[in-house]
């Protein structure tokens, strides 16, 4: 057998339920399958970013379509158990790629008495966006503000 023979056979041999990366939902937000929950939200942010239909320059039709398939990649990714079952169905194998503290026994969103139905990750596991930063920063200038004021009107009209 020459070495092209070799490789002509492994190119005709079509595993079933393999899905090329190229055209899955990894593929789709540029990262491999074991990528971490935090590389999947970054890319997905940076990806949102461009195919908002409101902020990029593609047609509207395109925009939402894009838009929508980063929404349902994102929504499968970032959610444990559908990450698992997709990577089942891609054929893709991740051994204690998502490894949940041995000291618990229920997910992190149900331990805190809630449970939620959403595909995103925990609402409290990502870092403040600079609207969110700047949002507090203006609270806790308002408050100090008003505490300053309140002593100085106090003051004036005490004495």
């Amino acid at each position: 057998m020459t070495p092209n023979e070799g490789t002509a056979n492994t190119k005709n041999q079509k595993i079933p339920s393999k899905t090329p990366l190229g055209s899955s939902y990894y593929g789709l937000l540029g990262l491999h399958p074991s990528a971490s929950a935090i590389d999947i939200r970054r890319s997905y942010r940076e990806l949102s970013k461009l195919y908002h239909p409101d902020t990029t320059n593609l047609s509207p039709a395109v925009a939402t379509a894009k838009f929508q398939q980063l929404n349902n990649a994102y929504a499968t990714l970032s959610n444990p158990e559908r990450r698992l079952a997709y990577d089942l169905k891609i054929g893709y194998s991740r051994v204690n790629a998502i490894q949940q503290p041995s000291n618990f026994n229920t997910p992190v969103s149900e331990s805190r008495g809630k449970k939620f139905d959403s595909a995103y990750l925990d609402p409290t596991d990502r870092p403040l966006s600079a609207g969110e930063i700047f949002a507090l920063f203006m609270m806790a200038t308002t408050l100090i503000g008003c505490l300053a004021m309140a002593i100085a009107i106090g003051l004036i009209r005490g004495s």
